[in-house]
Protein backbone atom coordinates (compact mmCIF):
# COMPACT_ATOMS: atom_id res chain seq x y z
CA UNK A 1 0.00 0.00 0.00
CA UNK A 2 1.49 3.35 -0.94
CA UNK A 3 1.07 6.71 0.69
CA UNK A 4 -1.56 7.77 -1.78
CA UNK A 5 -4.10 6.69 0.86
CA UNK A 6 -5.56 9.91 2.19
CA UNK A 7 -7.55 11.14 5.10
CA UNK A 8 -11.14 12.05 4.33
CA UNK A 9 -11.49 15.82 4.05
CA UNK A 10 -13.58 17.39 6.78
CA UNK A 11 -17.23 17.89 5.88
CA UNK A 12 -17.66 21.63 5.58
CA UNK A 13 -20.83 23.64 5.15
CA UNK A 14 -21.45 25.15 1.72
CA UNK A 15 -20.66 28.64 3.04
CA UNK A 16 -17.41 27.43 4.59
CA UNK A 17 -16.37 25.62 1.40
CA UNK A 18 -16.83 28.71 -0.73
CA UNK A 19 -15.08 30.85 1.88
CA UNK A 20 -12.09 28.51 1.65
CA UNK A 21 -12.19 28.98 -2.13
CA UNK A 22 -12.24 32.77 -1.72
CA UNK A 23 -9.20 32.72 0.58
CA UNK A 24 -7.27 30.49 -1.80
CA UNK A 25 -8.26 32.63 -4.79
CA UNK A 26 -6.83 35.65 -3.01
CA UNK A 27 -3.41 34.02 -2.94
CA UNK A 28 -3.80 32.89 -6.55
CA UNK A 29 -4.56 36.46 -7.55
CA UNK A 30 -1.27 37.62 -6.01
CA UNK A 31 0.77 34.92 -7.77
CA UNK A 32 -0.71 35.74 -11.16
CA UNK A 33 -0.52 39.49 -10.60
CA UNK A 34 3.17 39.41 -9.75
CA UNK A 35 3.83 37.45 -12.93
CA UNK A 36 2.73 40.38 -15.12
CA UNK A 37 2.46 43.56 -13.03
CA UNK A 38 6.19 44.22 -13.02
CA UNK A 39 6.44 44.20 -16.83
CA UNK A 40 4.96 47.67 -17.34
CA UNK A 41 7.15 49.05 -14.54
CA UNK A 42 10.48 48.00 -16.06
CA UNK A 43 11.30 51.41 -17.61
CA UNK A 44 10.54 53.17 -14.30
CA UNK A 45 12.58 50.60 -12.33
CA UNK A 46 15.49 51.02 -14.73
CA UNK A 47 15.38 54.79 -14.34
CA UNK A 48 15.08 54.62 -10.57
CA UNK A 49 17.86 52.08 -9.99
CA UNK A 50 20.10 52.85 -12.96
CA UNK A 51 19.65 49.35 -14.39
CA UNK A 52 20.27 48.13 -17.92
CA UNK A 53 18.02 45.98 -20.09
CA UNK A 54 19.47 42.59 -19.08
CA UNK A 55 19.27 43.43 -15.37
CA UNK A 56 15.67 44.54 -15.80
CA UNK A 57 14.73 41.34 -17.59
CA UNK A 58 16.00 39.36 -14.61
CA UNK A 59 13.64 41.21 -12.27
CA UNK A 60 10.93 39.31 -14.17
CA UNK A 61 12.85 36.13 -14.96
CA UNK A 62 14.18 35.47 -11.43
CA UNK A 63 10.60 35.16 -10.17
CA UNK A 64 9.54 32.89 -13.05
CA UNK A 65 12.61 30.65 -12.82
CA UNK A 66 12.42 30.02 -9.06
CA UNK A 67 8.64 29.60 -9.14
CA UNK A 68 8.78 27.03 -11.94
CA UNK A 69 11.62 25.11 -10.30
CA UNK A 70 9.97 24.65 -6.89
CA UNK A 71 6.27 24.15 -7.70
CA UNK A 72 6.17 20.35 -7.68
CA UNK A 73 8.45 20.07 -4.64
CA UNK A 74 6.28 22.52 -2.70
CA UNK A 75 3.14 20.62 -3.66
CA UNK A 76 4.66 17.32 -2.49
CA UNK A 77 5.83 18.82 0.81
CA UNK A 78 2.35 20.22 1.42
CA UNK A 79 0.79 16.78 0.88
CA UNK A 80 3.22 15.46 3.50
CA UNK A 81 3.46 18.24 6.11
CA UNK A 82 0.02 19.82 5.88
CA UNK A 83 -1.37 22.07 3.18
CA UNK A 84 -2.54 24.93 5.38
CA UNK A 85 0.81 25.02 7.17
CA UNK A 86 2.80 25.22 3.93
CA UNK A 87 0.28 27.69 2.47
CA UNK A 88 0.67 30.05 5.45
CA UNK A 89 4.44 29.75 5.38
CA UNK A 90 4.35 30.64 1.69
CA UNK A 91 2.27 33.72 2.48
CA UNK A 92 4.84 34.84 5.05
CA UNK A 93 7.76 34.32 2.65
CA UNK A 94 5.93 36.07 -0.18
CA UNK A 95 5.02 39.03 2.05
CA UNK A 96 8.55 39.43 3.43
CA UNK A 97 10.01 39.23 -0.08
CA UNK A 98 7.53 41.87 -1.29
CA UNK A 99 8.74 44.20 1.46
CA UNK A 100 12.33 43.55 0.36
CA UNK A 101 11.40 44.37 -3.24
CA UNK A 102 9.70 47.61 -2.19
CA UNK A 103 12.78 48.91 -0.34
CA UNK A 104 15.50 47.41 -2.58
CA UNK A 105 18.36 49.92 -2.92
CA UNK A 106 19.85 48.30 -6.03
CA UNK A 107 18.80 46.14 -8.94
CA UNK A 108 20.83 43.23 -7.56
CA UNK A 109 18.87 43.31 -4.31
CA UNK A 110 15.64 43.60 -6.28
CA UNK A 111 16.45 40.50 -8.35
CA UNK A 112 17.32 38.54 -5.18
CA UNK A 113 14.06 39.63 -3.54
CA UNK A 114 12.10 38.65 -6.65
CA UNK A 115 13.67 35.19 -6.44
CA UNK A 116 12.52 34.99 -2.81
CA UNK A 117 9.03 35.97 -3.97
CA UNK A 118 9.17 32.98 -6.31
CA UNK A 119 9.94 30.68 -3.36
CA UNK A 120 6.86 31.94 -1.51
CA UNK A 121 4.68 31.81 -4.62
CA UNK A 122 5.62 28.16 -5.21
CA UNK A 123 3.92 27.35 -1.89
CA UNK A 124 0.74 29.21 -2.80
CA UNK A 125 -0.45 28.21 -6.26
CA UNK A 126 -0.53 24.37 -6.19
CA UNK A 127 -1.09 24.18 -2.43
CA UNK A 128 -4.12 26.47 -2.53
CA UNK A 129 -5.57 24.38 -5.36
CA UNK A 130 -5.05 21.21 -3.29
CA UNK A 131 -6.87 22.85 -0.37
CA UNK A 132 -9.83 23.61 -2.65
CA UNK A 133 -9.88 20.06 -4.05
CA UNK A 134 -9.96 18.55 -0.55
CA UNK A 135 -12.60 21.01 0.70
CA UNK A 136 -14.94 20.18 -2.23
CA UNK A 137 -15.21 16.40 -2.68
CA UNK A 138 -18.24 16.58 -5.01
CA UNK A 139 -16.90 16.46 -8.62
CA UNK A 140 -19.46 18.89 -10.07
CA UNK A 141 -19.01 21.43 -7.29
CA UNK A 142 -15.24 21.04 -7.57
CA UNK A 143 -15.37 21.69 -11.32
CA UNK A 144 -17.38 24.87 -10.68
CA UNK A 145 -14.90 25.95 -8.01
CA UNK A 146 -12.00 25.36 -10.39
CA UNK A 147 -13.84 27.54 -12.92
CA UNK A 148 -13.94 30.37 -10.37
CA UNK A 149 -10.29 29.67 -9.55
CA UNK A 150 -9.38 29.88 -13.23
CA UNK A 151 -11.30 33.15 -13.63
CA UNK A 152 -9.38 34.73 -10.76
CA UNK A 153 -6.11 33.49 -12.20
CA UNK A 154 -6.99 34.79 -15.65
CA UNK A 155 -8.08 38.10 -14.19
CA UNK A 156 -4.84 38.46 -12.23
CA UNK A 157 -2.69 37.78 -15.31
CA UNK A 158 -4.63 40.18 -17.50
CA UNK A 159 -5.18 42.93 -14.93
CA UNK A 160 -1.49 43.07 -13.99
CA UNK A 161 -0.57 45.57 -16.74
CA UNK A 162 -3.58 47.75 -15.87
CA UNK A 163 -2.87 47.75 -12.13
CA UNK A 164 0.85 48.23 -12.70
CA UNK A 165 0.33 51.20 -15.02
CA UNK A 166 -2.07 52.89 -12.60
CA UNK A 167 0.12 52.34 -9.53
CA UNK A 168 3.29 53.51 -11.25
CA UNK A 169 1.59 56.61 -12.62
CA UNK A 170 0.25 57.58 -9.20
CA UNK A 171 2.72 56.26 -6.63
CA UNK A 172 5.89 55.12 -8.39
CA UNK A 173 7.27 51.67 -9.17
CA UNK A 174 7.79 50.60 -5.56
CA UNK A 175 4.03 50.67 -5.03
CA UNK A 176 3.60 47.50 -7.14
CA UNK A 177 5.32 45.62 -4.31
CA UNK A 178 3.89 47.55 -1.35
CA UNK A 179 0.38 46.64 -2.46
CA UNK A 180 1.07 42.96 -1.70
CA UNK A 181 1.64 43.49 2.01
CA UNK A 182 -1.92 44.29 3.22
CA UNK A 183 -3.37 41.58 0.97
CA UNK A 184 -0.97 39.01 2.49
CA UNK A 185 -1.95 40.10 6.00
CA UNK A 186 -5.65 39.61 5.24
CA UNK A 187 -5.01 36.21 3.64
CA UNK A 188 -3.03 35.04 6.69
CA UNK A 189 -5.84 35.94 9.07
CA UNK A 190 -8.56 34.39 6.90
CA UNK A 191 -6.59 31.17 6.34
CA UNK A 192 -6.09 30.76 10.09
CA UNK A 193 -9.83 31.19 10.72
CA UNK A 194 -11.47 29.36 7.81
CA UNK A 195 -9.05 26.97 6.07
CA UNK A 196 -8.95 23.41 7.50
CA UNK A 197 -5.71 21.47 7.64
CA UNK A 198 -5.37 18.49 5.29
CA UNK A 199 -2.61 16.04 4.46
CA UNK A 200 -2.05 12.43 3.49
CA UNK A 201 -3.08 9.98 6.23
CA UNK A 202 0.31 8.30 6.08
CA UNK A 203 3.21 10.54 5.18
CA UNK A 204 5.06 9.35 2.09
CA UNK A 205 8.83 9.15 2.11
CA UNK A 206 10.62 12.23 0.89
CA UNK A 207 11.86 11.61 -2.65
CA UNK A 208 15.01 13.72 -2.39
CA UNK A 209 16.76 12.32 -5.50
CA UNK A 210 13.61 12.90 -7.56
CA UNK A 211 13.16 16.42 -6.23
CA UNK A 212 16.79 17.37 -6.95
CA UNK A 213 16.74 15.92 -10.47
CA UNK A 214 13.39 17.55 -11.24
CA UNK A 215 14.70 20.92 -10.02
CA UNK A 216 17.68 20.57 -12.39
CA UNK A 217 15.39 19.71 -15.32
CA UNK A 218 13.05 22.64 -14.76
CA UNK A 219 15.72 25.19 -13.82
CA UNK A 220 17.94 24.35 -16.80
CA UNK A 221 14.97 24.26 -19.21
CA UNK A 222 13.51 27.58 -18.09
CA UNK A 223 16.96 29.14 -17.76
CA UNK A 224 17.93 28.33 -21.35
CA UNK A 225 14.56 29.63 -22.59
CA UNK A 226 15.22 32.91 -20.78
CA UNK A 227 18.85 33.29 -21.86
CA UNK A 228 18.68 31.63 -25.29
CA UNK A 229 17.84 34.80 -27.26
CA UNK A 230 20.84 36.57 -25.70
CA UNK A 231 23.55 33.88 -25.58
CA UNK A 232 22.51 32.13 -28.79
CA UNK A 233 20.61 28.86 -29.09
CA UNK A 234 23.70 26.98 -30.29
CA UNK A 235 26.27 28.64 -28.02
CA UNK A 236 28.40 26.47 -25.69
CA UNK A 237 26.44 27.48 -22.53
CA UNK A 238 23.15 26.60 -24.28
CA UNK A 239 24.52 23.23 -25.38
CA UNK A 240 25.64 22.52 -21.81
CA UNK A 241 22.12 23.37 -20.61
CA UNK A 242 20.56 21.01 -23.18
CA UNK A 243 22.86 18.22 -22.02
CA UNK A 244 22.02 18.90 -18.37
CA UNK A 245 18.32 18.73 -19.15
CA UNK A 246 18.68 15.46 -21.06
CA UNK A 247 20.83 13.76 -18.40
CA UNK A 248 18.71 14.98 -15.47
CA UNK A 249 15.46 14.01 -17.24
CA UNK A 250 16.75 10.51 -17.95
CA UNK A 251 17.92 10.19 -14.34
CA UNK A 252 14.56 11.45 -13.06
CA UNK A 253 12.63 8.94 -15.18
CA UNK A 254 14.84 6.09 -13.98
CA UNK A 255 14.63 7.08 -10.29
CA UNK A 256 10.87 7.65 -10.33
CA UNK A 257 10.09 4.39 -12.16
CA UNK A 258 11.90 2.42 -9.43
CA UNK A 259 10.41 4.08 -6.35
CA UNK A 260 7.36 2.72 -4.55
CA UNK A 261 6.39 6.27 -3.54
CA UNK A 262 7.60 8.52 -6.38
CA UNK A 263 7.38 12.28 -6.37
CA UNK A 264 5.61 12.09 -9.75
CA UNK A 265 3.88 8.91 -10.88
CA UNK A 266 5.12 8.67 -14.46
CA UNK A 267 2.19 6.43 -15.43
CA UNK A 268 0.13 9.61 -15.48
CA UNK A 269 1.79 10.63 -18.72
CA UNK A 270 0.64 7.42 -20.41
CA UNK A 271 -2.91 8.74 -20.15
CA UNK A 272 -3.74 10.91 -23.18
CA UNK A 273 -6.07 13.07 -21.09
CA UNK A 274 -3.38 13.99 -18.55
CA UNK A 275 -0.57 14.42 -21.09
CA UNK A 276 -2.93 16.55 -23.15
CA UNK A 277 -3.72 18.72 -20.15
CA UNK A 278 -0.01 19.37 -19.55
CA UNK A 279 0.57 20.12 -23.24
CA UNK A 280 -2.51 22.35 -23.26
CA UNK A 281 -1.24 24.29 -20.23
CA UNK A 282 2.03 24.99 -22.04
CA UNK A 283 0.24 26.08 -25.23
CA UNK A 284 -2.24 28.39 -23.47
CA UNK A 285 0.51 30.18 -21.55
CA UNK A 286 2.73 30.50 -24.59
CA UNK A 287 -0.21 32.24 -26.29
CA UNK A 288 -0.94 34.46 -23.29
CA UNK A 289 2.64 35.61 -22.76
CA UNK A 290 3.31 36.16 -26.46
CA UNK A 291 0.18 38.31 -26.54
CA UNK A 292 1.08 40.35 -23.46
CA UNK A 293 4.70 40.97 -24.48
CA UNK A 294 3.99 41.80 -28.13
CA UNK A 295 1.08 44.00 -27.02
CA UNK A 296 3.34 45.95 -24.65
CA UNK A 297 6.16 46.42 -27.16
CA UNK A 298 3.84 47.34 -30.02
CA UNK A 299 1.73 49.92 -28.21
CA UNK A 300 4.52 51.53 -26.16
CA UNK A 301 7.42 51.46 -28.62
CA UNK A 302 5.76 51.46 -32.04
CA UNK A 303 2.78 53.71 -31.23
CA UNK A 304 4.06 55.69 -28.25
CA UNK A 305 1.29 54.82 -25.79
CA UNK A 306 1.82 55.38 -22.06
CA UNK A 307 2.10 52.39 -19.67
CA UNK A 308 -1.35 53.20 -18.26
CA UNK A 309 -2.97 53.36 -21.70
CA UNK A 310 -1.22 50.15 -22.71
CA UNK A 311 -2.49 48.44 -19.59
CA UNK A 312 -6.03 49.69 -20.13
CA UNK A 313 -6.01 48.14 -23.60
CA UNK A 314 -5.78 44.69 -21.99
CA UNK A 315 -9.14 45.16 -20.26
CA UNK A 316 -11.07 43.27 -22.98
CA UNK A 317 -8.76 40.32 -22.41
CA UNK A 318 -9.33 40.52 -18.65
CA UNK A 319 -13.10 40.73 -19.12
CA UNK A 320 -13.15 37.77 -21.52
CA UNK A 321 -11.09 35.60 -19.15
CA UNK A 322 -13.04 36.58 -16.05
CA UNK A 323 -16.50 36.05 -17.55
CA UNK A 324 -15.79 32.81 -19.39
CA UNK A 325 -13.74 30.91 -16.79
CA UNK A 326 -16.66 30.30 -14.36
CA UNK A 327 -18.84 29.37 -17.34
CA UNK A 328 -16.14 26.93 -18.41
CA UNK A 329 -16.13 25.41 -14.92
CA UNK A 330 -19.88 24.82 -15.08
CA UNK A 331 -19.51 23.19 -18.51
CA UNK A 332 -16.77 20.90 -17.18
CA UNK A 333 -19.06 19.89 -14.29
CA UNK A 334 -21.96 19.11 -16.65
CA UNK A 335 -20.36 17.73 -19.83
CA UNK A 336 -16.66 17.22 -19.16
CA UNK A 337 -13.61 19.10 -20.50
CA UNK A 338 -14.02 18.54 -24.24
CA UNK A 339 -16.51 21.31 -25.11
CA UNK A 340 -14.75 24.14 -23.21
CA UNK A 341 -11.41 23.09 -24.70
CA UNK A 342 -12.89 23.23 -28.21
CA UNK A 343 -14.27 26.69 -27.47
CA UNK A 344 -10.90 27.78 -26.07
CA UNK A 345 -9.10 26.57 -29.17
CA UNK A 346 -11.54 28.32 -31.50
CA UNK A 347 -11.40 31.68 -29.76
CA UNK A 348 -7.59 31.68 -29.33
CA UNK A 349 -7.13 30.81 -33.00
CA UNK A 350 -9.54 33.53 -34.11
CA UNK A 351 -7.88 36.15 -31.89
CA UNK A 352 -4.41 35.37 -33.20
CA UNK A 353 -5.54 35.38 -36.83
CA UNK A 354 -7.10 38.82 -36.38
CA UNK A 355 -3.63 40.31 -35.86
CA UNK A 356 -1.46 38.46 -38.38
CA UNK A 357 -1.46 41.52 -40.65
CA UNK A 358 -0.77 44.03 -37.87
CA UNK A 359 0.81 47.28 -39.03
CA UNK A 360 1.73 50.67 -37.62
CA UNK A 361 -1.76 52.10 -38.03
CA UNK A 362 -3.98 49.10 -37.25
CA UNK A 363 -7.27 50.37 -35.85
CA UNK A 364 -7.99 50.04 -32.15
CA UNK A 365 -11.38 48.70 -33.30
CA UNK A 366 -9.51 45.60 -34.51
CA UNK A 367 -7.00 45.38 -31.63
CA UNK A 368 -9.53 45.37 -28.79
CA UNK A 369 -11.85 42.67 -30.24
CA UNK A 370 -8.79 40.52 -30.96
CA UNK A 371 -7.69 40.85 -27.33
CA UNK A 372 -11.24 40.00 -26.25
CA UNK A 373 -11.21 36.80 -28.33
CA UNK A 374 -7.85 35.77 -26.84
CA UNK A 375 -9.15 36.50 -23.33
CA UNK A 376 -12.26 34.40 -23.95
CA UNK A 377 -10.09 31.53 -25.19
CA UNK A 378 -7.86 31.82 -22.15
CA UNK A 379 -10.90 31.83 -19.86
CA UNK A 380 -12.38 28.69 -21.39
CA UNK A 381 -9.05 26.82 -21.30
CA UNK A 382 -7.94 26.92 -17.67
CA UNK A 383 -10.80 25.09 -15.94
CA UNK A 384 -10.76 21.92 -18.11
CA UNK A 385 -6.96 21.76 -18.08
CA UNK A 386 -6.75 22.14 -14.30
CA UNK A 387 -9.67 19.82 -13.61
CA UNK A 388 -8.22 17.10 -15.83
CA UNK A 389 -4.87 17.30 -14.05
CA UNK A 390 -6.37 17.25 -10.56
CA UNK A 391 -8.60 14.30 -11.50
CA UNK A 392 -5.53 12.30 -12.49
CA UNK A 393 -4.25 11.76 -8.94
CA UNK A 394 -5.95 10.75 -5.71
CA UNK A 395 -6.95 13.72 -3.50
CA UNK A 396 -4.07 12.94 -1.14
CA UNK A 397 -1.69 13.90 -3.99
CA UNK A 398 -3.66 16.93 -5.11
CA UNK A 399 -0.73 19.21 -4.33
CA UNK A 400 1.47 17.39 -6.84
CA UNK A 401 -1.36 17.24 -9.40
CA UNK A 402 -1.87 20.99 -9.32
CA UNK A 403 1.87 21.59 -9.29
CA UNK A 404 2.46 19.62 -12.50
CA UNK A 405 0.17 21.86 -14.54
CA UNK A 406 1.42 24.95 -12.69
CA UNK A 407 4.96 24.02 -13.73
CA UNK A 408 3.75 23.49 -17.31
CA UNK A 409 2.19 26.97 -17.22
CA UNK A 410 5.42 28.57 -16.02
CA UNK A 411 7.43 26.74 -18.68
CA UNK A 412 4.90 27.97 -21.25
CA UNK A 413 5.28 31.50 -19.88
CA UNK A 414 9.07 31.37 -20.19
CA UNK A 415 8.85 29.88 -23.70
CA UNK A 416 6.34 32.53 -24.79
CA UNK A 417 8.49 35.38 -23.46
CA UNK A 418 11.61 33.95 -25.10
CA UNK A 419 9.91 33.49 -28.47
CA UNK A 420 8.20 36.90 -28.44
CA UNK A 421 11.37 38.63 -27.26
CA UNK A 422 13.34 37.01 -30.05
CA UNK A 423 10.85 38.24 -32.65
CA UNK A 424 11.08 41.92 -31.70
CA UNK A 425 14.74 42.04 -30.62
CA UNK A 426 16.57 44.73 -32.57
CA UNK A 427 13.43 46.02 -34.32
CA UNK A 428 13.00 49.78 -34.42
CA UNK A 429 9.61 51.43 -33.88
CA UNK A 430 8.85 51.54 -37.60
CA UNK A 431 9.58 47.84 -38.15
CA UNK A 432 8.16 46.51 -34.90
CA UNK A 433 4.58 45.93 -36.05
CA UNK A 434 5.75 43.76 -38.95
CA UNK A 435 8.17 41.89 -36.66
CA UNK A 436 5.29 40.81 -34.40
CA UNK A 437 3.34 39.07 -37.16
CA UNK A 438 4.90 35.60 -36.70
CA UNK A 439 3.96 35.90 -33.03
CA UNK A 440 0.27 36.21 -33.87
CA UNK A 441 0.53 33.13 -36.10
CA UNK A 442 2.05 31.39 -33.06
CA UNK A 443 -0.92 32.42 -30.90
CA UNK A 444 -3.28 30.96 -33.52
CA UNK A 445 -1.20 27.76 -33.67
CA UNK A 446 -1.48 27.39 -29.89
CA UNK A 447 -5.23 27.65 -30.26
CA UNK A 448 -5.24 24.94 -32.93
CA UNK A 449 -3.20 22.70 -30.63
CA UNK A 450 -6.08 22.68 -28.16
CA UNK A 451 -8.27 20.77 -30.63
CA UNK A 452 -6.31 17.48 -30.35
CA UNK A 453 -6.02 18.13 -26.59
CA UNK A 454 -9.82 18.34 -26.48
CA UNK A 455 -10.11 15.13 -28.49
CA UNK A 456 -7.79 13.35 -26.02
CA UNK A 457 -9.79 14.53 -23.00
CA UNK A 458 -12.50 12.39 -21.48
CA UNK A 459 -16.03 13.45 -20.54
CA UNK A 460 -15.74 11.95 -17.07
CA UNK A 461 -13.13 12.05 -14.33
CA UNK A 462 -10.78 9.08 -14.11
CA UNK A 463 -8.93 8.17 -10.98
CA UNK A 464 -5.56 6.49 -10.96
CA UNK A 465 -5.02 3.29 -9.06
CA UNK A 466 -2.08 3.35 -6.68
CA UNK A 467 1.11 1.73 -7.83
CA UNK A 468 1.55 -1.84 -6.83
CA UNK A 469 4.19 -2.67 -4.24
CA UNK A 470 6.27 -4.20 -6.95
CA UNK A 471 6.66 -0.95 -8.77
Amino acid sequence: MTATTHSAPPLLSARRRWTVLAVCCLSMFLVGLDTTIVNVGLPAIGSGLGAGTRELEWTVDAYTLVLATLLITSGALADRWGRRRVFQFGLVVFGAASLACAVAPSVGMLVAARAAQGIGASMLSPVALAIVVNAMPDPKERAQAIGVWASVFGLSMAVGPVAGGALIAGLGWRSVFWINVPVIAVALVLSAVFVPESRARRASRLDLPGQVLLAVVVAASVGVLIEGPHIGWTSPPALVAYAAVAVAAAGFARVESRRREPLVDLRLFRRPAFSGAVLGAVAVFVALNVTLLLHTFYLQHARGWTPLATGMATLPMAVGATVCAPWSGRLVGRTGPRLPLLLAGGFLTAGGLCLVRLDQDTSVLLLLPAYLLIGIGFGFANAPITNTAVSGLPPARAGVAGAITSTARQCGSALGIALAGGLVAGSGPAALAHATRPGWFLVAACGLLLFPVAYASRPREDGLRPASPGR
